[in-house]
């Protein structure tokens, strides 16, 4: 029998005073058995290691050159911090083992040189292994790779870049039969939804589910203002002192942002209550290469006191002198909560520390309600999905860029992907047809003739051009343009949205990269600036919202139906609901609340749909069209997590006729086509699908050229082909992605046989955190504080009265 570690694993165990666990040796087990494994384990479990246990076993008992193992990673730095914590065992160990990493921030050179003399273990994700597979060498190069390791999958299974990677997976299968499947989590509510994403052909029978022991409970508490917990907001920035305080008695805390524009306002906020001058760092995706390296390699050396962070350091760093994490505002889910508070010791027997500041006292009801759900070991589901076609093409591109292909054979390798497991002959073909002539309303042009098939059904790239073109373009990611902030000297400190961009003038100020920035110049590519002292805004990005998942909003709603439990809160949040009971009405689990009331010569209608931020948007924008139809003179709506308020110069006496479900059949439809929305999802699902590129050999296109490219060619499909494959997979996009419509649909159907509607004289207590964002938007941020406290304690006053 084989022993169940090589010498030098146990030796080194042994040196560091550890005994592998389990579910380490269960993954060795299913290692030497050839069996595709996924991991669920918790944060400081030894994941990472557990996943590579079975390659440094086969390559100490069997040296071998070339590459051995793929670690795929949702995050660059996560792939670097990684890198850095496997390096040195296997230093440790003496071995002769390379760990290289690949991603879009590794030096061409390099590049090329793993590609002719690849390391043992590389390191890199999922839009760099896509292009990987671009060239002709890849047969070459993954000929014989033995193991993919999958590491926080969650972040990738249920997106586009899940259906990229799962392309990918195929594909290196087909280059190497024998290729094991290893995926790690501490995150899956459903196991054998993983194992199918990750299994060949989705047989789940294929993949070992190996299960970690559970680790320390986490330490999580909710910090509350020295006064009372706030009506409105979403960001906790009133407890900047109270957070300071934390930082100073903590050796490193991680302080999670849900958005960039908030991480540049805690940032000033903390810095502004920094008495004692502590080291603190800002980290999130708009930031400069170089600055984020900065700071990484600061929080890696232990240089760092604070460290305000977005979702860019969600998952996977194992900074070990981190002992506290601080969640500023909700966190919109328990699985998203419980992955920060891992970043807190990641030690499995140690107790994970955390911090979570609510906004508002719906978020405080939210916090209550995500603690509960890590407390019971409740995740939030996952949702899985049919494959993006946009997202087909370009694998197929990238397929065809390394050698011609058979249609058959392609075929069935694509279907052995779960994402496209259902695709059809049709939609198959439709898809080639696509890459081969742009579709029926574009095949004139030639520019759109990427492939070509032979007389004997061979599928080959028409021109060389077309393959620098795939490689320059590939990437799932389509953020919004984007500019460079730089200082006159050519340092470059990062970069903001063009939208934004757009908003300002030559010595206008703004926030970014923790410093206050002065406008000196404004071009097509970049914001030329300098530091300054001048008070100043915070850049705004698109898309960033987090949506609030089902499993914390059915949890609230729990709470506002059990008064029996209203003892856990605070007194002021216990008195609100109490004094909302009495004034009307608490809304009951699957029920849906109205109220309508009148306040300052204007008629409210609010909605309580738990349906999160986006679906609430989307609605509003419905209703208030439905309301001019009506003749109801609607001035606007405003919404949150939680409710939707809209308000008009007329009263809504029948709310049950605005919200029937032909809604979405009527003005849903007309409005996504008559908006900007349909035509932003198209220009994603084009430069994904690769009709048009975002960049040209030497130079990128500006923001506008692309948007002026793609709504050319919306224009044209949409009024020669309404059924190109594009303009329904934007259609798609833009259905599931910016509108959650399927939460809208589902709240429709609840409306129909579940709302109560409550006619009141004046305000309700539970309506006063959304009326109160009524104006906020139009207000520079910062700015606007103390008038909304003022406008939220009125408010108040009158809602809470009970005469």
């Amino acid at each position: 029998m084989m022993p169940p570690l090589p010498q030098p694993l146990t030796d080194w165990f042994a040196d560091k005073g550890w005994a592998p666990r389990r579910h380490q040796l269960d993954m060795l087990a299913a290692g030497r058995a050839g069996r595709h494994a996924l991991l669920v384990a918790p944060t400081g479990a030894g994941k990472t290691l557990a996943g590579f246990l079975p390659t440094l076993a086969e390559l100490i008992e069997s040296p071998a050159e070339g590459l051995h193992t793929l670690y795929v990673s949702p995050l660059k730095a996560l792939a670097v911090d990684v890198q850095r914590n496997l390096i040195t065992p296997i230093a440790e160990m003496g071995l002769d083992i390379r760990v290289e990493t690949r991603t879009g921030d590794t030096p061409s050179d390099r590049k090329l040189r793993q590609r002719i003399k690849p390391p043992q273990i590389l390191l890199t994700t999922p839009e760099s292994l896509s292009l990987l597979i671009s060239y002709p060498d890849s047969f070459l190069m993954f000929a014989n790779l033995k193991t993919i390791v999958i590491d926080e999958v969650h972040a990738f299974a249920t997106q586009k870049r899940g259906d990229l990677l799962s392309l990918a997976m195929a594909r290196l299968q087909a280059i190497s039969p024998g290729m094991r499947r290893v995926a790690l989590s501490a995150t899956v509510a459903d196991p054998d939804g993983y194992r199918a994403w990750l299994a060949p052909d989705g047989d789940i029978d294929l993949v070992t589910t190996v299960q970690g022991e559970p680790g320390a409970d986490p330490d999580i508490s909710i910090l509350l203002p020295q006064g009372r917990v706030p009506w409105s907001g979403h960001s906790g920035r009133y407890a900047a002192e109270q957070v300071i305080a934390e930082i100073e008695t903590h050796r490193t805390t991680l302080v999670f942002c849900n958005t960039r524009a908030l991480a540049e306002l805690i940032f000033q906020d903390l810095w502004k209550a920094n008495d004692l001058q502590l080291p603190i760092g800002i980290h999130h995706g708009s930031l400069s290469l170089e600055a984020r390296r900065k700071v990484e390699s600061a929080m890696a050396d232990g240089k760092l006191r604070g460290l305000v962070c977005t979702a860019s350091l969600d998952m996977g760093i194992d900074w070990g002198d981190v002992d506290c994490v601080i969640q500023m505002g909700a966190p919109k889910g328990a699985s998203r909560l419980l992955q920060r508070i891992g970043r807190a010791n990641h030690r499995l027997d140690e107790a994970s520390e955390a911090i979570v500041v609510p906004g508002n006292r719906f978020e405080y009801l939210e916090a209550r309600a995500a603690l509960d759900a890590v407390a019971d070991r409740e995740l939030d589901a996952d949702d899985f999905r049919a494959g993006g076609l946009d997202v087909l093409a370009q694998h197929i591109m990238a397929c065809a860029c390394a050698a011609p292909f058979d249609e058959a054979a392609m075929l069935a390798e694509v279907r052995s992907a779960l994402p496209y497991s259902a695709l059809t002959d049709d939609q198959f073909a439709r898809v080639l047809g696509f890459i081969s002539d742009g579709g029926y309303a574009l095949k004139a042009y030639d520019k759109f003739k990427r492939l070509v098939r032979d007389p004997d059904g061979t599928w080959r790239i028409s021109h060389p051009k077309f393959i620098a073109q795939h490689r320059l373009n590939a990437g799932i990611i389509v953020e919004a343009t984007m500019l460079s902030v730089r200082f006159r000297n050519g340092r470059q400190l990062g970069r903001v949205e063009e939208g934004f961009a757009a908003t300002l003038s030559v010595r206008d100020t703004f926030f970014f990269a923790g410093m206050s920035l002065e406008v000196e110049k404004i071009d097509n590519e970049d914001l030329i600036v300098r530091a300054t002292s001048r008070p100043a805004r915070i850049p705004s990005y698109g898309g960033a919202r987090m949506p609030l998942t089902t499993n914390l909003a059915n949890r609230v709603r729990g709470f506002l139906a059990d008064p029996g439990g209203w003892h856990r809160f605070p007194d002021d949040v216990r008195e609100w609901l109490d004094i909302q009971s009495k004034r009307s009405i608490m809304p009951q689990p699957g029920q849906l609340l109205v109220e309508t009331f009148p306040h300052e010569g204007r008629h409210y209608m609010v909605a309580y749909c738990f349906e999160g931020w986006n679906a609430h948007q989307s609605l509003g924008m419905l209703l208030t069209r439905r309301m001019e139809t009506l003749g109801l003179k609607p001035l606007g709506f405003v919404a949150n997590d939680y409710a939707l308020a809209c308000y008009s110069l007329d009263p809504v006496m029948e709310p049950a006729a605005l919200f029937s479900a032909d809604i979405l059949e009527d003005e849903f439809v007309d409005w996504v086509q008559g908006s900007h929305l349909l035509k932003r999802a198209f220009r994603e699902v084009a430069v994904i699908g690769g009709l048009v590129e975002r960049q040209q050999p030497g130079k990128r296109k500006t923001g506008k050229q692309v948007t002026f490219s793609t709504d050319l060619i919306y224009d044209v499909l949409r009024r020669y082909e309404p059924e190109h494959l594009l303009l329904k997979a934007a259609w798609a996009d833009a259905r599931a992605k910016m509108t959650d419509v399927g939460r809208l649909a589902d709240l429709l159907d609840r409306a129909a046989g579940t709302m109560l509607h409550v006619a009141l004289d004046r305000v309700s207590p539970l309506a006063v955190p959304v009326l109160v964002m009524i104006g906020r938007e139009s207000v520079p941020q910062g700015l606007a504080d103390d008038a909304l406290l003022i406008e939220a304690e009125a408010l108040a006053v009158e809602a809470m009265r009970l005469d």
